[in-house]
């Protein structure tokens, strides 16, 4: 909760202010206008996240001036995706402090502590080139306040790298599995688990992948039951969402 909607709480709490002051007060608090951009502070407030920044197709000095106004509002937390180098070169000029993934693409300012949930996510990567998506999914639920263990190429082709971390995916409270070409790992994890699967289609693979279309295809049409399917790359969409079911178990 950011300083301006705490204080306007505390003094309606105190009857300094009506009811009809509050709310009129904190829809000028948490909506701030930046011309290119809204930035909505009462997110958090309704859904426990603050506002996340998709990079791609904003500029430099749009994302800068974003992430300059949340600090502002002293938002302790910010997590911004599919981010370029330069883009982040950019930013550390406002937030030093500021943190990159290249891989990932992925920025991330860590002020504040968050609360830990008690389960584990496991993301599980079929292949190394699908790495980028996977890494999303893993740093976006780390970032979220989830513990997270990350096992890589273990795809079908060598189904025996799968079955070696059995003892992996058993810890798991939720499995996000990532993968491109057929993208047959997400049923093989959904039949050798008893938690849910979020499966996630790359766009990695020859022609007939057509972009990811072929995996998610193949992981919608799954035999094997408790998978739910993301869009195609969309890593930070399964980090939120494995985010969202552990949370159900509670805080540690």
């Amino acid at each position: 909760m950011n300083v301006e909607v705490k204080e306007i709480l505390e003094k309606l709490n105190a009857h300094e202010i009506s009811v009809a002051e509050a709310e009129k007060r904190m829809k000028e608090e948490t909506v701030d206008d930046l011309g290119y951009a809204m930035i909505d502070y009462q997110r958090k407030i309704r859904t426990g996240v603050s506002e996340v920044i998709y990079c791609e197709g904003k500029t430099s000095e749009q994302i800068a001036g974003i992430v300059e106004n949340m600090i502002a509002h002293q938002v302790g937390n910010i997590l911004g995706t599919r981010c370029s180098a330069e883009k982040y070169e950019a930013v550390k000029i406002v937030c030093p402090d500021m943190e990159y993934d290249e891989e990932a693409r992925i920025i991330q300012y860590n002020r504040e502590a968050v609360s830990m949930n008690k389960g584990v996510v496991v993301v599980a990567c079929a292949g190394t080139s699908d790495l980028p998506v996977a890494k999303e999914a893993a740093i976006t639920a780390r970032f979220l306040g989830n513990h997270v263990e990350e096992i890589y190429d273990v795809g079908v082709a060598g189904i025996h790298r799968l079955l070696s971390k059995l003892d992996v995916l058993a810890r798991a409270n939720v499995v996000i599995a990532v993968a491109g070409m057929e993208g047959a790992l997400a049923s093989v994890v959904g039949g050798l688990t008893d938690k849910p699967v979020i499966a996630v289609p790359t766009s990695v693979g020859y022609g007939a992948n057509f972009g990811g279309v072929a995996p998610l295809l193949a992981m919608l049409n799954s035999c094997a039951s408790g998978i739910s399917v993301v869009n195609i790359d969309n890593g930070f969409g399964a980090g939120y969402m494995a985010h969202s079911i552990n949370s159900l178990g509670g805080k540690e």
